[in-house]
């Protein structure tokens, strides 16, 4: 509250120019007789100048500066009034206040810093009349201003008097930083009046306060309405006591134990230990500087004191100490800031991935639901499709475009669920789950987090790691997921999980159902030829150390790698077979051979030899029974040929082929739709009964099975018991029921690809599969003539022709009294 100068002295200057103290209760602030009418006014920030009081003022500005040396030169008045604004450079006469108090200048000093520092004693109070001038500084005329200060001994000024001082004892009390000599001028002072002043003058409040004290007349009322300020003070100041006494009471505690610790460290040091608990100590110093949870906080400090009780030597003492360090290590509430330029993020995943529009596009609006609610609280995305085609890589394409850190997880093979939740801490070399493991591997909590191949967990005796992977990707319960190491419950909602899948059949019903799927289908030969272009070649290139001005491909090169020596949906051995010949043009030049840097469909043939696999083509319609179908496969789409023949016998039927059972399913069923409507086909009944039947398809090998053939079993059939020729360069895919109704088929797009590089000119499709037809490219469906068909009986119409094969057969039937004409 009080002033450090100043506070139990005054000073007045003698003839000689020296300081000595004065006595200001001599001065009555009434009987200034003096003092001249207009005086240079003098504006103060951040203080109010009271009668009787003496301060040192720092003058700064040049205007001021003028203005005191003026003033000390002649009768040393000056007006000394409060700035309404402390912001305020240049106060003009609006900006200071009407009342302030005459003030005589004591002392003048110049400091070397160019600031001059005056000694002041206010005087008595007055109000501005009127504004003689403003320049150089401003001057105005002025009426004195009087006190009603009562004098006497009277009950009233006493009680007033007392009242003041002991609020200011107490304030003396609470403020330590008050020195002691303050209290032996309070106890100097016994005029109301210079008491009022002093205590004003040094009291801690606004500045508009104290201008308020200061333009108060009555003085009983201005004594009143400080003691009123004194006691808020007094309040504010056992407020400020007891906080500090608590916090005080705290630090002494935490002083207390550090200075233990400090002298145990000491002894352990003199005992020749090296100290086991300066590492503890410094684990607590890291963890009061990590912004986690405020339990997470006391569980690790709660550990800590375990491990300064333990035994170094004891068994427990590391597992407890590599726990603490794992908590250290999360990071708990730490974020990458996610970038949700959509258009940025669409051009990294075409940049990374050619064709997939369907899949890019959801990818994308998937972001899009992301960056508008701004939480993660959404299906869990599945990319299902077979090996090679990019699911992994398209996790890592979107954790770059939303700038999130990238982890992946293999959940090949996983068969222990505490591969997934972790072991309990009491286990011998027990361990966080993976999840956790990944998760302080990324530094990050929200990172783009790969659940690879999730249809390959599979269960045993120790337990079901799909079942606990059902919390992980639920959004409304990992938010607290519980790791059992860990002991505590760890937020995994901010976290962007993407599982990648070969086959839903082997995923656990419930898992996949928190999961949305999408589907990513194989490439066709023109998207392959294309991602060897742009992806492929150059990345073996720079693995092998080549320029890409080294060796060039030909298109049909690459081509003929796709066709000959690769057959899989992705690309995957298409990059290892092109790595072959880039890795022998790397051979040539590192011997400095002479070799051909552009590759052609010869040096493909050199370099990687005889073709692996053979191209199915159109064969001709010229015997019956031989019809093309289409099959799609784990590579991709297939032509594939159904051969039926009869022989005498008696009705036997033999399907061979490695025919699965649906396959066999619809033989069976094509055989009886036959026998139901042999009349209409002109099909004699007896053939049924007096011929053999083999149908085969070739390949033996290779297992086949799938509810697509159905139609071409069908047409196979009717084609060998009318003899009636095929439709040439036809294929089909479909499946039939009893009643000749023609079924959809999937995979449409790649049995499409597949009949047009067979050079199949026309196919036949159900009515439903329109749909699958509008999504292909149009330049991949051009030079195709495509039939829709509802019924057997259109498909039977637009692939039969009326002409029999040449030398076509004789059904021989021993009942003669039936006329055949097939």
């Amino acid at each position: 509250m009080f002033h450090k100068l100043f506070l139990s002295e005054l000073v007045q200057e003698d003839s000689e120019g020296l300081i000595q103290l004065i006595n200001p209760e001599d001065e009555d602030e009434n009987q200034v007789d003096d003092i001249p009418e207009d005086v240079p006014i003098l504006p103060i920030r951040n203080t109010v100048l009271f009668p009787g009081v003496v301060i040192p003022i720092t003058v700064g500005r040049q205007k001021s500066i003028k203005l005191v040396k003026k003033a000390y030169q002649g009768d040393r008045y000056v007006g000394v009034i409060a700035q309404k604004n402390v912001q305020t450079e240049d106060p003009g006469v609006d900006d200071i206040y009407r009342v302030g108090t005459i003030a005589r200048i004591i002392k003048m000093l110049v400091l070397p810093d160019g600031n001059t520092t005056i000694i002041i004693q206010g005087k008595s109070r007055f109000e501005i009349d009127s504004i003689i001038k403003e320049e150089p500084y401003i001057t105005a005329s002025v009426k004195l201003l009087k006190s009603d200060f009562p004098k006497g001994n009277k009950k009233e000024i006493k009680a007033i008097i007392q009242s003041l001082k002991d609020s200011a004892s107490k304030i003396l009390k609470l403020n330590p930083e008050i020195p002691q000599e303050a209290q032996m001028a309070l106890d100097n002072i016994q005029d109301l009046g210079f008491l009022t002043h002093f205590l004003s003058s040094n009291l801690n409040a606004e500045v508009a306060d104290k201008q308020r004290l200061l333009e108060i007349n009555d003085g009983i009322k201005r004594a009143t309405l400080l003691l009123e300020f004194m006691l808020k003070e007094i309040q504010l100041l056992e407020l400020k006591h007891d906080i500090q006494k608590k916090v005080h009471t705290d630090i002494d505690q935490q002083q207390r134990d550090y200075y233990l610790r400090q002298q145990i460290k000491v002894m352990q040091d003199e005992l020749g230990f090296d100290g086991p608990d300066q590492e503890v100590e410094e684990l607590r110093l890291k963890g009061e500087k990590k912004n986690w949870p405020s339990e997470v906080g006391k569980h690790f400090n709660k550990e800590l004191d375990k491990i300064l009780r333990m035994n170094p030597a004891a068994a427990e003492y590391p597992v407890a100490m590599n726990y603490v360090e794992l908590l250290l290590e999360l990071p708990w509430n730490e974020y990458t800031k996610d970038n949700f330029d959509l258009k940025r993020a669409r051009k990294i995943l075409d940049k990374d991935h050619f064709g997939m529009e369907k899949v890019k596009e959801r990818i994308i609006e998937y972001l899009a639901v992301l960056k508008l609610k701004q939480d993660m609280k959404g299906p869990i995305l599945c990319l299902y499709g077979p090996p090679g085609v990019g699911k992994t890589s398209l996790g890592r394409s979107i954790a770059k475009a939303l700038k999130r850190k990238y982890v992946r997880m293999s959940l090949g093979g996983v068969h222990d669920e505490a591969e997934i939740r972790g072991h309990r801490k009491t286990y011998v070399g027990a361990l966080p789950g993976k999840l956790i493991q990944n998760i302080k591997k990324a530094k990050s909590s929200n990172p783009v987090f790969i659940l690879d191949e999730i249809d390959k967990v599979s269960s045993d005796f120790r337990g079901d790691p799909a079942s606990a992977l059902l919390e992980v990707l639920d959004p409304e319960q990992n938010s607290t997921f519980a790791d059992n190491y860990l002991e505590l419950e760890y937020d995994l909602s901010k976290v962007l999980f993407i599982a990648t899948a070969n086959s839903l059949e082997t995923i656990h019903p419930a898992l996949r159902d928190r999961m949305e799927i999408i589907e990513i289908s194989g490439y066709t030969q023109e998207e392959k030829v294309e991602i060897s272009k742009k992806h492929l070649i150059p990345k073996q290139k720079k693995e092998h150390g080549l320029k890409s001005s080294d060796v060039t491909f030909h298109k049909k090169a690459i081509e003929k790698v796709i066709d000959g020596y690769t057959r899989e949906s992705g690309v995957r051995n298409l990059e290892r077979k092109l790595g072959s010949v880039i890795r022998h043009a790397a051979k040539s030049i590192a011997m400095e051979e002479e070799f051909n840097k552009t590759i052609t469909v010869d040096e493909v043939v050199k370099i990687l030899g005889a073709e692996i696999f053979d191209k199915e083509l159109y064969q001709g319609n010229e015997i019956a029974g031989v019809v093309t179908g289409l099959a799609w496969t784990q590579v991709g789409g297939e032509i594939l040929f159904i051969e039926s023949s009869l022989s005498k016998g008696k009705g036997k039927l033999t399907l061979s082929g490695q025919l699965g059972d649906v396959m066999k399913e619809s033989a069976m069923a094509a055989i009886s739709y036959l026998r139901a409507n042999a009349d209409d086909l002109n099909i004699d009944h007896r053939a049924f009964d007096q011929y053999d039947l083999h149908v085969h398809v070739p390949a033996g090998a290779v297992p086949k099975d799938g509810p697509s053939a159905g139609i071409t079993m069908l047409t196979s059939l009717a084609s060998i018991y009318t003899q009636r020729k095929v439709k040439e360069k036809l294929a089909m895919t479909g499946e039939i029921t009893l009643r000749g109704k023609v079924l959809p088929v999937g995979g449409i797009k790649e049995k499409i690809l597949a009949a047009k590089r067979a050079g199949i000119k026309e196919i036949i499709l159900s009515e439903r599969n329109k749909r699958d037809i509008s999504e292909i490219d149009e330049q991949y469906i051009k030079d195709l003539k495509i039939h829709y068909v509802d019924t057997v009986d259109e498909v039977l119409q637009v692939a039969l022709l009326k002409d029999k094969v040449k030398g076509h057969m004789k059904f021989d039937f021993t009942d003669t009294a039936v006329n055949s004409n097939n």
